[in-house]
């Protein structure tokens, strides 16, 4: 905008509240236009006063019109602006599936698909010319290595960790209600368990995090009498120790004293009036040999059931570093649970989520090979988590060698979730990541948790027609060769052809694979530090 006009609407204003005050004893709708136009002059004295920002002191008014269409930007985008294929996190095709299959409306598409398929990054998967017959069951894996006294059996499909706090009352409520209905499981997040996990009764993955809510000593440690109560109850079925997160690896966390309500305090057995602190590290272990020590105590103190952890892949010889402590100590994870660097959160620094962790399908991938080279993955269940929202997201997990995923983010859009992105705000529009209580009245429970259950139903239907169409019986039969991509304008390659597989045992053997024998020489299971 040309300088010159800079106080156009501030003067503009000045003379419109002098002419309605003039006019106000003609009609009372003058004087209230007068203290319109007045308050637009008292705003534009302070603008050209204050010295925070530049913009308002130099254009009164009218630089405050910059900020609200700013604001107002993403809004525009996704509602007027996106195409079905545009939008991030998750396109406006991929919300629309969720909301669909949720309300258990077909999610079918005509006239065919929008995608390029001569894009060089086009993905696809092949059939069989003699497909098999399709499932009824709803696909389940059994997860419990030989020291789990108490297996689990699991669907392939469950909620990812969301902690009390992050996440409403409500929203919790029909999520847990939603995995009683459907099945399945929901994990608590590091924030331990609520009432409102415990009330409807579903089955519960306990996560603990480096705060160690609600086994939690007084100075912050871990608390082994308080662990085992809460491990003993029938409703928690695994362990999951949180080592961190692919949205924010390496990141810790605080929550301000003046955000710890009372509802909050009890669940995470934390004082109120004092800032809670979780820590980027663990302090119940600090080396691999250490790491599964604490899981085998915590299995122990919760009577045999499965224990896992949780983590995105960082430096790739810190996890050799882990299999070489199993192999050393003779046991390990029931489980474990990798995060790709593409999973969500409610808040991180940009840094953290754009450039820190492993992708998943390439974390997935280094973790299985790993674990097959080490003789490991028979006796470890993997899951997958990150972007996880559709059938097809989901049998590219399996096939890439995980036995189960989770999903955070899509299960949030059955909640109503909009992906309004202001999950940080405590201002959440629809209810579902925020502990205002106005808000949170928006989200029935009830309603939401039938979503929830027919998201995961639907979901898992579609994957066993896509299996059967492969030529399968079972998802887990799923293989990198069944996955085609583009690799230029001409080249086409499988899954297994663009990524390594290792053999059973190979690491053990010494593979001649360049970066893996390198990445073995560098981990000692005595510390997460490279040996060189």
């Amino acid at each position: 905008m040309d300088y010159r006009y800079r106080l156009v609407p501030f003067q503009a204003s000045i003379v419109l509240s002098l002419l309605c005050l003039l006019l106000s004893f003609v009609s009372i709708w003058f004087f209230l236009l007068f203290l319109l136009f007045g308050a637009a002059v008292l705003l534009g004295v302070y603008d050209q006063k204050q010295k925070k920002r530049s913009l308002p002191r130099n254009y009164p008014i009218w630089g405050r019109m910059r900020y609200f269409i700013e604001g107002l930007g993403p809004a525009l985008r996704q509602y007027i602006v996106e195409s079905n294929k545009e939008g991030k996190p998750f396109d406006r095709d991929f919300r629309s599936l969720v909301y669909q299959r949720a309300k258990n409306i077909e999610a079918k598409k005509a006239f065919g698909t929008e995608l390029d398929v001569y894009s060089p990054t086009h993905v696809w998967v092949g059939h069989s010319i003699a497909p098999r017959p399709v499932a009824e069951d709803l696909p389940r894996v059994e997860i419990g290595g030989p020291d789990c006294g108490r297996p689990y059996s699991a669907s392939i499909f469950n909620i990812s960790a969301m902690s009390f706090g992050s996440l409403s009352a409500n929203a919790i409520l029909a999520l847990n209600k939603g995995a009683r209905k459907g099945n399945f499981y929901h994990t608590t997040g590091e924030g331990a368990i609520s009432r409102y996990h415990r009330q409807p009764g579903g089955n519960l993955v306990w996560q603990i995090g480096s705060g160690y809510f609600g086994c939690r000593a007084a100075d912050g440690s871990f608390d082994p009498g308080l662990f085992a109560e809460t491990a003993a109850d029938d409703q928690v079925k695994m362990i999951e120790i949180k080592l961190s997160q692919g949205a924010k690896p390496g990141h810790g966390g605080i929550l301000p004293a003046a955000k710890i309500t009372a509802e909050i305090a009890e669940t995470r057995k934390i004082p109120m009036g004092i800032d809670c602190v979780s820590p980027a590290y663990h302090s119940a272990f600090s080396t691999p040999l250490e790491l599964i020590e604490f899981i085998a105590r915590l299995r122990e103190l919760s009577g045999g059931k499965p224990v896992g952890f949780k983590f995105c892949l960082g430096h790739p010889w810190e996890f050799l570093a882990i299999c070489k402590a199993m192999l050393e100590v003779g046991t390990g994870p029931d489980f474990i649970v990798v995060d790709g660097a593409e999973g969500g959160t409610g808040a991180a620094p940009l840094e953290f989520s754009d450039r820190l962790g492993f992708p998943l399908r390439e974390g997935q991938t280094f973790v299985h090979n790993a674990l097959v080279g080490c003789n490991l993955r028979d006796r470890i269940k993997i899951g997958a988590s990150g972007k996880i929202a559709t059938a097809g997201s989901i049998g590219a997990a399996l096939a890439f060698g995980a036995d189960y995923t989770n999903a955070a983010r899509s299960f949030m859009f059955c909640l109503g979730c909009i992906q309004a992105q202001e999950c940080h705000t405590n201002h959440c529009p629809v209810g579902v990541a925020t502990q205002n209580r106005e808000l949170q009245k928006a989200l029935d429970p009830d309603i939401k948790a039938d979503r929830v259950c027919n998201y995961h139903r639907n979901s898992l239907r579609v994957l066993n027609e896509i299996i059967a169409a492969v030529g399968l019986d079972h998802p887990r039969e799923l293989q990198p060769s069944h996955i085609f991509q583009r690799t230029g304008t001409v080249g086409i390659k499988t899954y297994a052809e663009l990524y390594t597989r290792l053999e059973k045992g190979e690491l053990l053997e010494g593979t001649e694979h360049p970066v893996y024998a390198r990445y073995w020489l560098m981990a000692q299971a005595e510390s997460f530090k490279p040996a060189y």
